[in-house]
């Protein structure tokens, strides 16, 4: 394997399983001194024993200020400083926003768009040192909007123009800031929603491509660790997505409306159904290590 991290020093948040924990293997396999941070103290235990004596990890909340500040200063601390940042965790729920709980919607925020910005903000100490990179991970939903996901949307939106103002606001400081645009990736998101919601997959069988195709979580995490190596400003898994990101005007225009009305009238009905039949329309699901309260 290619040590072409050699001698960088990476921190991952929401590392304890999914893209984060592959991301920070791969990471070490490339030369890389890895921190991992999330909220399973013991997977977090494990991957960092696996990682090698190198590897330190920390269990922190990216809702709590305190908790992730002295987490990523401990780390720096231990790494003798940091060069790369993950921000990676996140969690999801799904329902319609009418039926939507409203300390759920504001937990997704939380965690999405409030918990990167924490991340952003207490690791720039650190990068400004070495002038270092960080890769942010949004969404294909970013820019695409999907029924009965409307709060992931609308978070990981509101993460990728945080991250654009950022990268205009440390440019002078030599940090650098990419984005991360995964579509279906093969993780507890996409798991259990396959699992609650039955219908969830033909919805998806429907979308054009690459809104109709999943990817290994190895996959992602290879993509974004060469983003990482070559401080790369913006990555697409697939690399499809970036088609979408540049058709979003066209997607969202008066012209695509007419098949997206058509869309959401035949599937919300029956998303608003099976996830009223779960009895937990107010349920969280984890997304690497973050996990429900």
């Amino acid at each position: 394997m290619e040590q072409d991290l050699a001698d960088k020093r990476l921190v991952v948040t929401g590392a304890a399983r999914g893209i984060g924990e592959q991301v920070a293997r791969l990471a070490a396999s490339r030369g890389a001194s890895v921190a991992v941070v999330g909220l399973e103290p013991d997977r977090l235990a494990n991957l960092a024993r696996d990682l090698g004596p190198a590897a330190v990890w920390r269990e922190a909340d990216v809702r709590d200020s305190e908790s992730l500040r002295t987490a990523i200063d401990e780390c720096a601390q231990s790494l003798g400083g940091i060069d790369l940042v993950v921000a990676n965790a996140g969690v999801v729920s799904y329902g319609t926003l009418r039926h939507a709980d409203e300390a759920v919607f504001d937990r997704v925020i939380g965690v999405n768009l409030n918990g990167t910005f924490r991340t952003l903000k207490y690791a720039t100490p650190h990068l400004k040192r070495s002038g270092g990179h960080v890769m942010v991970v949004a969404s294909a939903l970013s820019f695409l909007a999907l029924p009965a996901m409307s709060s992931y949307a609308a978070s990981k939106a509101g993460v990728e123009m945080l991250a654009l103002a950022y990268r205009q606001e440390v440019a002078h400081l030599g940090i650098t800031v990419g984005l991360v645009h995964p579509s279906w990736i093969e993780t507890d998101l996409v798991k259990s929603a396959e699992t609650d919601v039955p219908s969830f997959t033909a919805l998806r069988k429907e979308l054009p491509y690459p809104g109709n195709v999943t990817t290994s979580v190895e996959k992602a995490a290879g993509a974004i660790v060469d983003g990482l190596v070559s401080r790369r400003a913006r990555v697409y898994v697939p690399r499809a997505v970036g088609v979408a990101g540049w058709a979003k005007a066209a997607i969202g225009s008066p012209v695509a409306w007419p098949w997206a009305r058509r869309f959401a009238a035949t599937w919300v009905p029956i998303l608003e159904r099976e996830i009223a039949e779960l009895g937990r329309n107010d349920q969280v699901v984890p997304r690497l290590s973050e996990r429900p309260d």
